[in-house]
């Protein structure tokens, strides 16, 4: 059997990582560099991150494609993506590991009040703040696939009151569950600080909006480490602005790199993180993707494989 070739197509992402990844959990896989494909004809699988548009159409012996990233509308945004070729979300125990470091950094910043005391350390005022105990501290996730347990556990393991909201029900122990339409104001009522984990879709694109952040308590936080495009900008600084919410982190933008003049980069309760909440490791994801493509390589199905139709 010819040795299998994967053609990495990841714009603005240094391959050399990668390359020495491979080559350690899977010696025998061949890496092209795109543009530098060869024959397209070689190519069984492409890790893609924003490729080129018509780039996977022009592979016809392509077998699958992996996502570089945990999200994959960079890839079903092409609508010239080849119908029938398995779409593979990344699952990678460093991505995993680094955005439960990202989401306990921000509810346990908020919750011990840092902001409060930055703002007294300018002040050159001495004032104890007492936090809530954490079992009074409600702190809501929103999408509970493999990132969203993995903090919501997390959370739970620390005392905090937590819950989440999804499309459809999910069991975590220890984590108090809501799902659906009906679900989601309820979900928000009770929630003093909500950590968006959704993948971005149809449904849940501006779901972070005047609605929906007005059903908050007031005084909540917004951490935002999913996609730029779940949170109306506007509605969240309307909402800062007004006093109901108290401080947002946001580590993704509707267009990034987040413009010099945007709002955000100076208002006093906005924490502007540049799309690096948690990155995939190639040290751990290459071996994912290598064991994957070793599976389907002795008949075995994919693992992670997206639904087109529900968009992750």
């Amino acid at each position: 059997m010819a040795s299998p070739v994967l053609l990495y197509a990841c714009t603005g992402i240094e391959p050399e990582p990668w390359i020495d990844a491979f080559r350690l959990h899977m010696p025998e896989l061949e890496v092209r560099l795109w543009p530098e494909a060869g024959n397209p004809a070689d190519i069984d699988y492409v890790l893609a991150w924003k490729q080129p548009p018509g780039l996977l159409q022009a592979l016809p012996n392509l077998k699958a494609i992996f996502s570089l990233g945990a999200g994959v509308e960079h890839v079903l945004s092409d609508h010239t993506l080849p119908a029938g070729i398995p779409l593979v979300r990344m699952v990678d125990p460093g991505l995993t590991t680094g955005m439960v470091e990202f989401v306990l950094l921000c509810v346990l910043r908020y919750h011990r009040r840092l902001p409060e005391h930055e703002i007294n350390q300018k002040a050159h005022r001495w004032q104890a703040l007492t936090p809530k105990l954490p079992q009074d501290q409600r702190v809501g996730i929103m999408g509970l696939g493999e990132l969203g347990a993995a903090c919501a556990q997390s959370l739970v393991a620390l005392g905090f009151d937590v819950a989440s909201w999804s499309r459809t029900p999910k069991l975590v122990a220890g984590v108090k569950s809501f799902h659906g339409p009906a679900g989601l104001a309820p979900f928000l009522n009770r929630t003093d600080m909500v950590v968006c984990l959704l993948p971005l879709t149809a449904d849940t694109e501006n779901i972070l909006n005047a609605e929906t952040l007005a059903a908050l308590p007031q005084g909540a936080y917004v951490i935002n480490a999913a996609r730029g495009r779940h949170l109306v900008e506007e509605d969240l600084l309307a909402a800062l602005d007004s006093g109901h919410i108290a401080g947002a982190t946001l580590d993704v933008f509707r267009h990034e790199p987040l413009p010099p003049d945007h709002p955000f980069w100076s208002h006093p309760k906005v924490t502007v993180i540049p799309h690096c909440a948690a990155l995939t490791q190639p040290k751990t994801a290459a071996r994912t993707i290598a064991d994957n493509i070793r599976r389907y390589q002795s008949g075995q199905p994919l693992l992670y494989v997206v639904d087109p139709g529900r968009g992750y």
